[in-house]
């Protein structure tokens, strides 16, 4: 039977395995273990400029990629169908293969649900009043909600918190819940969308980033070990999922107005109140109100809601062909405000 496991436990569990290494019992605490530690080093802030400098280097490589033109006219289609098509589902099958399923039903993940769906609902409440399109209101739902877990989630779990595995839980729920949510009620309000109930029942399951996701995931429940000759071209091609993300996202910059000056000003103004300063506030009511968290449990949760919104809802908005301009521009706002979340939630709670 799966039980309830909060940060502490995980943290209690790394430091009984330091029992047994001389290394981890001299390792300072909230710095990573061996090879990381020595490569990077720097301590929670040298965690948070390494996971965005490595973001921002991509970005501005397709930045510089967009302005020359060096993949043509196309080159941001091509990548962003490479990855919703082919990388992003064979990095989740790898990922969630080897996940460990137990961290879903814990109370991080409960923090971590109920104030996804109080800021998602949120946004999804004003453009039911704003009448905005299905597709709109969706795109800008997940990008007041949807964290970026994987790019900057697992070095900012790793540098600052002490512990990866704390992020696991949210990349969980956001691949296995929010994201088949999401893409299904898109998938399901096209204008050219007329499906009978059979497709509609089934839309979820021809998605290729939910396939995945499944695919990874009753791997894992069964225990079975995929073989070498199977998972190794997987894990090639997933790692072309966040470069490909990235590298779209900066050709897509050459030519944009500067975010939330454009016809989308007021969604984009939105999603990004909602994501970088109302759901860290909200996740640490929850944690401390409802599930009296403290300490470092209260500050794993506040921290991992702060993270800025992902990248890759930009690939879900251009293969979609809907909320583009809301997608980058809410992306962009959000990931330049949040060292600056991130270093004052640091100062509250760290």
């Amino acid at each position: 039977m799966l039980t309830l496991r909060t940060p502490e436990d995980a943290l209690d569990d790394r430091r009984a395995l330091a029992l047994d290494h001389h290394d981890e019992r001299t390792r300072p605490r909230g710095t990573p273990r061996g090879p990381l530690r020595q490569r990077w080093g720097g301590g929670a802030v040298g965690g948070v400029i390494t996971g965005f400098g490595v973001i921002a280097t991509i970005i501005v490589t397709g930045y510089v990629i967009g302005r020359r033109g060096s993949l043509g006219v196309h080159g941001r289609e091509v990548l962003t169908k490479l990855s919703f098509d082919v990388a992003s589902p064979a990095l989740l099958f790898t990922t969630l293969s080897k996940a460990d399923l137990s961290v879903v039903v814990s109370t991080p993940l409960l923090v971590t649900a109920l104030s996804t769906f109080v800021v998602a609902g949120t946004f999804v409440a004003v453009g039911a009043v704003r009448r905005w399109s299905v597709g709109r209101t969706t795109i800008g739902a997940l990008c007041a909600s949807y964290v970026n877990a994987g790019n900057l989630g697992i070095p900012i779990a790793m540098y600052v918190l002490g512990d990866a595995s704390l992020i696991a839980p949210v990349l969980l729920f956001q691949q296995l819940v929010m994201t088949p949510i999401a893409l299904t009620v898109i998938d399901l309000s096209r204008p050219d969308a007329r499906p009978s109930l059979i497709r509609r029942l089934t839309s979820p399951f021809r998605n290729p980033i939910v396939i995945g996701s499944l695919s990874g995931v009753l791997v894992s429940a069964t225990g079975w070990r995929v073989p070498g000759p199977v998972v190794e071209p997987l894990s090639l091609l997933g790692g072309m999922a966040v470069p490909a993300v990235l590298l779209a996202f900066g050709i897509s910059l050459p030519g944009s107005q500067l975010p939330g000056r454009g016809e989308e000003r007021g969604p984009v103004l939105l999603s990004v109140a909602l994501k970088s300063f109302a759901q860290p506030v909200v996740a640490w009511a929850i944690a401390a109100g409802v599930f009296q968290l403290s300490g470092p449990a209260l500050f794993a949760a506040v921290v991992t809601s702060a993270l800025p919104a992902a990248q890759n809802l930009f690939t879900y908005a251009s293969r979609y062909q809907t909320a583009t301009v809301l997608a980058r521009e809410s992306i962009l706002l959000s990931t330049l405000l949040a060292p600056a979340v991130l270093m004052t939630v640091a100062a509250l709670l760290g």
